[in-house]
């Protein structure tokens, strides 16, 4: 099993950070270098409370598909998504926002295990910093969007 916890500090409303984490469009934008595109469910706009949304992206050469479930939404505070078809043998990926000072502090709580028993868990490090890295530029992403004007391309006004 493993376990990633990600903060980041981003200057902008909470309402904001936690709306353009939901955002379909910007998700693709954020991983647009592993083709990674919805493809079945909220295929754009934000996703919500009890909707899938189906990613297909190319990791490790490999063609991926994995459909997550939102499980959890306390809008602007928290929201989950957790694996329901894919790649992994659990997957659930936990958003957590806190308004500190004119500022949103986004913390990322990940936690997935490989599938195939021991042999995936000899690929858990792999997975691990792989992840690490898709989350840490999806976030850059999310900053970058969200201290700009460009936020206003993925939310309504």
């Amino acid at each position: 099993m493993v376990r990633i916890e990600l903060v980041t500090n981003i200057g902008a409303p909470v309402e904001r950070c936690f709306d353009l984490s939901r955002s379909i469009d910007l998700h693709m934008a954020s991983t647009d270098w592993a083709g990674e595109r919805a493809i079945a469910g909220v295929t754009s706009g934000l996703i919500g409370l009890d909707q899938e949304v189906t990613w297909q992206g190319r990791h490790f050469g490999f063609r991926i598909q994995h459909t997550s479930r939102i499980s959890a939404l306390d809008r602007p505070r928290h929201f989950q998504d957790c694996m329901v078809r894919g790649a992994f043998h659990s997957f659930c990926h936990d958003h957590y926002f806190e308004s500190t000072s004119g500022q949103t502090r986004m913390r990322d709580l990940m936690v997935f295990a490989a599938p195939y028993g021991l042999l995936g868990s000899l690929v858990e490090g792999t997975l691990d910093r792989h992840m690490r890295s898709l989350l840490d530029r999806r976030n850059r992403c999310i900053k970058r969007v969200a201290e700009s004007d460009e936020w206003r391309v993925f939310l309504p006004t």
